[in-house]
């Protein structure tokens, strides 16, 4: 993809919907809901399955970063990862757990975020980031799975969201 396009496009910029949306799932994601939905409403230690690409921490968006990915592709690829940890907590949630329709508040914040990332093409970011999302959504990748607990992964959603957009977005740090 050429930077020079995404400039253009001017998603090097964070979209107002995407700034709106991201300060709507700061606030969802705020420590309180994390611990109580995340970790007291679950059995001590449970964990979830996912693939080794759906987890993506501040650490990684660094090296990133230093490989000289855009913002917007980091973006595009931290919302594909973090929707796609949010519906896997969600599926192993009956309909009648406590922490189900918060999961399904923040997967309909996702569906919104993805209305806002429909306006990018693949072409659009570094091929680095484009495979990592293909690896994200293929199937039989669950070889290269490990446990992870549901409240580390909206953790690193959020840690990872406060460095993508804080600035951009304006999100005040609470």
């Amino acid at each position: 993809g050429c930077p020079g396009v995404l400039a253009v496009l001017g998603l090097e910029a964070a979209a107002p919907g995407e700034c709106e949306l991201t300060r709507l799932l700061q606030d969802k994601l705020q420590y309180e809901m994390r611990l109580q939905y995340m970790k007291h409403y679950f059995p001590i230690d449970y964990t979830v399955q996912v693939q080794y690409e759906e987890v993506l921490r501040p650490s990684n968006i660094t090296r990133l970063r230093n490989g000289t990915v855009s913002e917007a592709a980091l973006r595009y690829l931290w919302f594909h990862v973090s929707s796609q940890a949010v519906l896997r907590i969600r599926d192993v949630l009956p309909e009648k757990h406590p922490s189900w329709k918060y999961t399904q508040e923040l997967c309909q914040l996702f569906d919104a975020l993805g209305e806002e990332y429909s306006k990018y093409r693949q072409t659009d970011v570094e091929t680095v980031v484009a495979d990592l999302v293909k690896l994200i959504h293929s199937a039989g990748a669950e070889s290269r799975s490990k446990a992870v607990r549901p409240k580390a992964l909206l953790d690193n959603c959020l840690k990872v969201m406060r460095m993508l957009y804080g600035v951009p977005c304006e999100l005040g740090i609470r």
